[in-house]
């Protein structure tokens, strides 16, 4: 008998709704997901032709609760070392996603799950949002990439705070802190993915995709991330957008890109 996804994905309006489908455990992740995600990501996305992907969780209590710890209690260090592999690859994958992906929170994104909100382009939270990296109670470090993107968003002392206190950081002390870029009343994250995605949509779709391109070669150390904007700069230059874009300024209407 075939295994049962373990999360579901719905196309609306151009964009996609990609629920993590594990209620009774809180959409914790584990290595099933994980593939599954990392599988998604690296080859169906392509297949879609869409504005935008929303990552959210099934519930109104968390979007991921972490991981599966009842799993890892099953693992060695060698599996366990292949498993923070396959996220890490699944992280970067949505990290270098060509189309914008929006993590919609609702309730708690702890562990794994704040790891895969952390590669996500933005985050938006609702009022009950929780956000943390619990894994020093367990006695292990977080696996799939916060140690990395945390300092990035936050800096290197408040990633230290959450990730050695393992305390939970909650929606305003979030939006203070950049780690969300909106804050919402719950039940709205989803919906107000969607606007901004249908706003980016209406965008020139090069120009979107070199942007988050651009911007992702300043974290890499093997690119020089100003080399990479004059590169692409040029390049776009020569694009139909290009010419749409700013024949539309000249004539003081809306660009009608061909996205």
């Amino acid at each position: 008998m075939a295994t049962q996804k373990l999360f579901e994905v719905i196309q609306s309006d151009s964009i996609l709704v990609l629920t993590l489908n594990r209620p009774k455990a809180l959409n914790a992740l584990n290595k099933q997901l994980i593939g599954e995600l990392h599988h998604f990501f690296v080859k169906e996305l392509k297949t879609y032709s869409c504005k935008g992907v929303i990552l959210t969780g099934s519930g109104d209590r968390a979007f991921a609760a972490g991981a599966d710890i009842k799993e890892f209690r099953t693992m060695d260090a060698r599996e366990m070392e292949a498993l923070s592999a396959l996220g890490h690859e699944l992280m970067f994958a949505i990290e270098n996603s060509p189309i914008p992906v929006i993590a919609a929170i609702e309730g708690y994104a702890l562990g794994g799950g704040f790891e895969i909100a952390l590669a996500c382009h933005m985050r938006i939270g609702s009022e009950k949002t929780r956000l943390g990296n619990p894994e020093v109670n367990l006695g292990i470090i977080p696996g799939y990439g916060a140690t990395q993107r945390l300092p990035q968003l936050v800096g290197k002392g408040r990633s230290l705070e959450i990730m050695l206190t393992a305390r939970m950081i909650n929606a305003s002390e979030a939006m203070d802190w950049g780690l969300l870029n909106k804050v919402v009343a719950p039940g709205k994250t989803v919906s107000e993915s969607k606007e901004i995605l249908q706003l980016i949509g209406s965008k020139g779709t090069t120009a979107v995709t070199k942007v988050i391109d651009v911007v992702a070669a300043y974290y890499n150390k093997n690119c020089n991330g100003f080399q990479e904007e004059i590169k692409a700069f040029g390049k776009l230059s020569a694009t139909d957008e290009f010419k749409e874009g700013t024949q539309a300024f000249i004539e003081n209407r809306e660009a009608k890109f061909k996205n």
